[in-house]
């Protein structure tokens, strides 16, 4: 069954095949469940021209946002796009290209592009700036606008633990936009903290099947807290 073996052992390898002006597909929410060695990778590549779809893009120092100090990114489709200074001032001067998607609706288009399902009608929006350019279609009364779907050329997700065919499991928050996000690339890597034996993982407890994940990987995580906040004494 070697063939079903998906793990590579360098992020050299992981990344394989990533070129300029391709579409990346992020999973994390905020600094929680980022792959962080891959993106250290695209760094380290000096990809350029990126469109990057990912509900955030970390935050100046960390995360997806070390990818804007050499302005790797070109376009960013997110649904927020606080804490980062460089991103701030990269939109602001018309550098980086930004598509403000709401956040389930951004989720909706990862799961759909997954599904093969090229577009959908959602209400959120409606009545927005969201739905400019839009066609608006009405459901038993109620307005709804068209959203097409998103695929990327990669997707980089970040899991917590992994048979070695690909079979993922999320650990509580981390879980977030990732399983998603795996599902809509066209080439998965996913980033894990320990790998086992098929076998080990008890079927009922595999969020994402091996079947979307084309590179496995084990990585070492910092796993920053964005926002500490503590008790006072």
């Amino acid at each position: 069954m070697a063939g079903f073996n998906k793990v590579v052992h360098t992020y050299e390898e992981a990344m394989a095949g990533l070129e300029d002006n391709m579409t990346i597909i992020a999973g994390g929410f905020g600094l929680s469940g980022n792959p962080e060695g891959l993106i250290k990778e695209i760094k380290r590549k000096g990809t350029k021209g990126i469109t990057l779809v990912s509900n955030n893009c970390g935050t100046t120092e960390h995360g997806l946002g070390i990818l804007l100090f050499d302005k790797q990114i070109k376009k960013m489709v997110a649904s927020y796009v606080g804490e980062n200074a460089n991103f701030e001032a990269q939109m602001m001067s018309g550098e980086l290209e930004v598509e403000l998607t709401p956040q389930g609706t951004l989720a909706e288009k990862m799961r759909a592009g997954g599904a093969g399902i090229p577009a959908f009608f959602t209400a959120t929006g409606y009545g927005t700036p969201v739905a400019e350019g839009k066609e608006v279609r009405e459901f038993d009364g109620r307005n709804y606008i068209l959203e097409e779907s998103i695929t990327g050329d990669f997707a980089i997700v970040k899991a917590w633990k992994a048979d070695t065919y690909g079979n993922l499991v999320f650990r509580k928050t981390a879980r977030n936009f990732n399983p998603l996000a795996a599902t809509a690339g066209k080439i998965t890597v996913v980033e894990v903290e320990e790998i086992v034996e098929p076998g080990e993982l008890d079927p009922d407890e595999i969020h994402t099947p091996g079947i979307y994940v084309n590179r496995l990987i084990k990585g070492t995580f910092e796993k920053i807290i964005e926002q500490r906040t503590v008790r006072s004494e």
